[in-house]
């Protein structure tokens, strides 16, 4: 009986996770999706309670109580600027636990059958190098080392020869007496671990995102595999789902580059051995924020880009306000939303939504980019490389080809901006410089509240 509860408790929560997956398609449902889906877990969870193996709660609960107790208060505390740190370490925490399950399982089991084998070599090698990658790409976000691409010579021919030994371990983890190879298991763990470090550093800031939504499609698949290790379904189902729909948004952020994902993730982008270009030169005209005032006083149209640097002012509130006060003054406003906009796939997107800026004023570069020219003003808020109009038209520069938000092609720019440096990526730009551009230079935040300020008192 519990046998049939269980099932049907795991096919419940598959189709909530379901249904889950596609309301966070949309800004309007994602909210209620992400609702749904942690209902779909905690159904998992209760039904996988009733497991009639499980002979004692006592660990159980403690884990479960401190777990959450952890979980709340980071969500808590956590900065909405650390956000991709956050989700790079529950990427990886999900890595170490799918290779634990595995290396659980062949310490318990070593004699298991052929294809129990080959899932837990699976989830201990995808788990270990998500594990590792995560834990850099976390280092990385945090600044905790060089967000710059760390690369050496012979690095690819390394990373081969690494995978090529951890799949040989894995095949005589597979046949071999499990007495003999249980030293090959271990090393199996370790070359994991060192794969996955060696597989992220090579990667730049500006490729982050792409890496993070890679990075969630591992630990869904190591999940996976955990899930056949101990015959889990909705482990199965969840991990697969996971796998499956980190792919395809990795797929989505490398489109939105022009790029291949076999370029984000060997050529070393915004590395010194790079293309480079020689710098852009030229006059930028400062602005005060009561200039600012009086260009979109007149505005009729706006177009908001927001960027890390919003991020890290925390100017969420205040660009939603000072959206209300130019719809207020007859104004039609829209935030235009760069796929690799931050350090985390839907950066910018969740920070609005945090501020309560209406979903329909959300649009993505395809739907703005036509009607730029028509565009009063154009207002880019700590964003950098998704408005530089190199990657239109120069051919020297690393981002050559990339889709961007063509905000210089608006009739004026607002640059909000604290200096004329280069963004995340390291690349220098000529918006800056542009006859039509006008630089707001300052904290993010600060600039658009004294905006708002001119506003209210006008």
């Amino acid at each position: 009986m519990n046998d049939l509860i269980q099932n049907l408790g795991y096919i419940f929560a598959c189709i909530l996770f379901i249904f889950g997956l596609k309301m966070l398609s949309r800004p309007e449902t994602a909210r209620r999706g992400n609702w749904i889906s942690a209902l779909g877990m905690l159904i998992a969870v209760l039904v996988t309670l009733l497991d009639r193996q499980i002979q004692t709660y006592h660990w159980i609960l403690i884990g479960g109580v401190l777990g959450s107790a952890i979980g709340a208060i980071a969500a808590q505390r956590v900065k909405m600027t650390a956000m991709p740190e956050m989700v790079a370490l529950f990427n990886g925490f999900g890595g170490l636990a799918s290779l634990l399950v595995g290396w659980s399982e062949y310490h318990r089991h070593p004699e298991s059958g052929l294809f129990t084998l080959i899932a837990t070599s699976l989830a201990v090698l995808i788990g270990g190098v998500t594990f590792s990658g995560s834990m850099v790409a976390y280092a990385k976000l945090a600044e905790k080392i060089s967000g710059k691409p760390i690369l050496f010579k012979g690095q690819q021919i390394a990373n081969a020869l690494l995978l090529l030994a951890a799949a040989a371990c894995a095949v005589l983890v597979c046949v071999e007496d499990p007495q003999r190879v249980y030293s090959v298991f271990v090393a199996m763990v370790a070359l994991s671990l060192i794969l996955g470090i060696l597989a992220v550093i090579p990667i730049g800031g500006a490729d982050m995102p792409v890496v993070i939504s890679l990075l969630n499609s591992y630990s869904g698949l190591a999940a996976c595999a955990a899930g056949f290790v101990i015959l889990n379904n909705v482990l199965i189902v969840a991990g697969c789902l996971v796998g499956a729909s980190g792919i395809i948004l990795t797929n989505i952020m490398c489109k939105a580059m022009n790029r291949s994902l076999a370029n984000v993730l060997f050529s070393g982008f915004g590395s010194a051995a790079g293309r480079r270009t020689e710098g852009y030169k030229g006059e930028a005209k400062p602005i005060t924020p009561e200039d600012a005032y009086l260009l979109l006083e007149a505005a009729r149209s706006v177009v908001i880009v927001p960027g890390y640097g919003m991020a890290v002012a925390q100017a969420q509130h205040a660009v939603r306000e000072l959206g209300e006060l130019l719809a207020a003054n007859g104004c039609d406003v829209k935030y235009a939303i760069h796929p690799v906009a931050g350090r985390m796939p839907g950066h910018m997107n969740v920070l609005l939504a945090e501020a309560n800026v209406p979903y329909e004023q959300l649009v993505e570069p395809q739907d703005v980019n036509p009607i730029m020219e028509t565009v009063d003003v154009a207002m880019v808020i700590g964003a950098n490389d998704v408005v530089n109009p190199a990657a239109r038209e120069d051919r020297a520069s690393p981002i050559y080809g990339m889709p961007i938000i063509e905000v210089d092609r608006a009739k004026t720019v607002i640059i909000l901006k604290r200096s004329l440096a280069s963004g995340f990526a390291g690349i220098d730009n000529p918006l800056f410089f542009r006859d039509n551009a006008r630089m707001l230079f300052g904290d993010a935040k600060a600039s658009v509240a004294a905006i708002a300020a001119e506003f209210k008192s006008a």
